[in-house]
């Protein structure tokens, strides 16, 4: 009964704390994943591009970040930032430590991370598309802002959702890395929380079971997207699918 109190909501529980921190978790995840959109989408459209130089620094950069251990990039950004704008600090005349902060380092980090995977997805989600869709839109005149606006964008989109899905997956997962950044989210929170009672078996299960809920949510939520888009998607673009 002493254990299940400490999971309880009163002044010595520690439930409402996991709540919190499994907010928390989910926020650093969906901005870190808004972030790899952008550097993905960034990456993508080098790929595709046909310049070599373009190709180059897109294969550097899903080759770098998708090889390299995720806690080395979270150490690099967050450490090595923080080395940074100190001595950009000192260089104007200010002295002390000046450290970034562990949401943003985080959010970033695991955001840079999720852009290597994200840039594939966007990539095989654009090959996808019917190049007869492209070559009609082009036979009856569709300039090139109406074919991407009307015909790439909702494709890309339709074609990415599971991928997506799995990248989102795989950064929520990859957030409890920034516990060691102090940011207290879900892992952080159930380390502490596991030290402070001496109860590691059961804050560990606890926050094993809040990361299961969110993945099952999570799973949920982007399996009603999938299905909705292959509702709308014409039969044409599902036979690609």
């Amino acid at each position: 009964m002493a254990s299940l109190e400490l999971l309880g909501f009163g002044s010595t529980g520690w439930g409402a704390l996991l709540i919190l921190a499994a907010l928390m978790t989910l926020a650093v995840t969906a901005t870190a994943l808004a972030i790899g959109a952008v550097l993905g989408v960034i990456v993508a459209g080098a790929k595709l591009s046909g310049n070599p130089l373009l190709v180059a620094f897109g294969n550097v950069y899903t080759t770098v970040f998708r090889g390299v251990p995720e806690l080395l990039i979270i150490y690099l950004i967050y450490f090595g930032g923080s080395s940074a704008v100190t001595s950009i600090g000192k260089a104007m005349g200010y002295e002390g430590f000046l450290g970034l902060p562990s949401f943003a380092a985080g959010a970033l980090a695991v955001g840079i991370i999720s852009g290597s995977y994200q840039a594939e997805v966007f990539r095989g989600a654009y090959l996808a598309i019917s190049k007869g869709e492209l070559e009609a839109a082009s036979a009856i005149g569709m300039h090139r802002g109406m074919r991407f606006r009307r015909i790439i964008i909702p494709q890309v989109l339709r074609f990415a959702i599971p991928g997506l899905g799995n990248v989102w997956q795989l950064s929520l997962k990859d957030s409890a890395l920034i516990s060691v950044t102090g940011l207290a989210e879900l892992m952080r929170t159930s380390q502490v929380a596991a030290g402070s009672t001496r109860q590691y078996f059961l804050f560990f299960i606890a926050g094993g079971c809040l990361y299961l809920i969110l993945t099952s949510l999570s799973d949920r939520i982007f399996n009603g997207a999938e299905r909705r888009a292959n509702r709308s998607m014409p039969a044409s673009a599902m036979g690609q699918a």
